[in-house]
């Protein structure tokens, strides 16, 4: 299915969002994760479903001052 990941199109076999992070090869990493738009907590990832055409976004935290 084609989604958006951090604004680029992409082509995914993935049909959630914790899958979607090991596809990506972020699996094991803390990341921040929205679908849509809407905060994904990392304990709901396996739950949500994705969709031709949803937008999901991925950070990575930083440290520093």
């Amino acid at each position: 299915m084609r989604i958006e990941v951090n604004g680029k199109a992409r082509e995914v076999r993935s049909p959630t969002l914790a899958l979607l992070l090991e596809e990506l090869g972020l699996g094991d990493r803390h990341v921040a994760t929205a679908l849509n738009q809407e905060f994904v907590r990392a304990k709901d990832r396996d739950e949500k479903r994705l969709h031709e055409g949803d937008a999901v976004e991925i950070v990575s935290p930083r440290q520093g001052g």
